[in-house]
C-alpha cells in the first residue's frame, strides 16, 4: 500500500466551504463551473493560435516565442507532475469523504499541484509575453481554472496554488531565455523553410525586397 500525504490539515476547511458553497449554489453555475474545470483548457490552445497568428505579423522574435508557448506548457505540466510523484497527496475527496461535483479520481492519482491550474498558468504568463491583449483573456482564465479545480472538489485550494506557483516561474524563466537570443537568429530563420511559421507573406517579401 502506497502512503499518502493528507493534505487536509492545511486548508481542509477552506476547501470544505467551498465545496459546501458548490452544493449550495444553482444548478447553472455548477454545470458552468463543472464544464469550465473539465473542457477550459481548450480556450488556452485557442488563443496560443491566435498568438501566434497576430505574431508573424510583428516580428520573427515573437513568433519564435508564441510558436514556444506550447513547448513551454509541457515542460511546466512536466515539473508539476514530477512534484506530484514526489508529495504523493491524496485528493481531498478521498481524504475528507465529501460530496463533490465531480467524481473522486482513484487512489494513485494524487492532487498536489494541480496539473490544470500549472497548465493554466504556464499559458497565461507566456502568452503575456506574446500579446498583452490575449494575455489580458488568459490570465483571467488561468485564474477562474484554478478556482474551478477547488469548486468541483477535485483540489484543495494549495493545490492550485502550487500549481499556478509552477506554471507561472516555469513560462517567466523560459521567456527570459527566449528573449535573449540575439535578434539576428530568428532573421536568419526566415529565410528557410521555417520562415513563413515565424513572418507573415507580406512582410517577408517586404523584408526581402529591403534588403534587395
Amino acid at each position: 500500500m502506497i502512503l499518502a500525504f493528507d493534505g487536509s490539515s492545511v486548508d481542509g476547511s477552506a476547501y470544505r466551504y467551498v465545496v459546501d458553497l458548490a452544493q449550495d449554489s444553482p444548478g447553472w453555475l455548477d454545470s458552468l463551473v463543472s464544464a469550465w474545470s473539465a473542457y477550459g483548457l481548450g480556450l488556452f490552445a485557442v488563443l496560443m493560435g491566435l498568438g501566434w497568428w497576430r505574431a508573424r505579423r510583428v516580428s520573427a522574435r515573437t513568433s519564435l516565442i508564441a510558436l514556444a508557448v506550447p513547448l513551454i506548457v509541457v515542460v511546466a505540466y512536466g515539473v508539476n507532475t514530477l512534484l506530484k510523484m514526489a508529495v504523493r497527496e491524496d485528493r481531498p475527496c478521498r481524504s475528507l469523504h465529501v460530496s463533490t461535483l465531480e467524481a473522486c479520481p482513484a487512489p494513485g492519482d494524487w492532487s498536489f499541484p494541480s496539473n490544470h491550474a500549472a497548465i493554466a498558468a504556464a499559458a497565461a504568463v507566456a502568452l503575456l509575453q506574446v500579446s498583452r491583449r490575449l494575455g489580458s483573456v488568459a490570465v483571467p482564465a488561468a485564474c477562474a481554472m484554478a478556482v474551478s479545480r477547488v469548486w468541483v472538489g477535485l483540489h484543495y485550494p494549495h493545490d492550485v496554488a502550487a500549481g499556478v506557483l509552477v506554471g507561472t516561474l516555469v513560462a517567466m524563466l523560459l521567456t527570459a531565455a527566449l528573449r535573449k537570443i540575439p535578434e539576428s537568429l530568428p532573421g536568419r530563420l526566415t529565410a528557410t523553410p521555417l520562415g513563413p511559421l515565424l513572418v507573415a507573406p507580406h512582410l517577408a517579401e517586404a523584408t526581402s525586397y529591403e534588403s534587395g
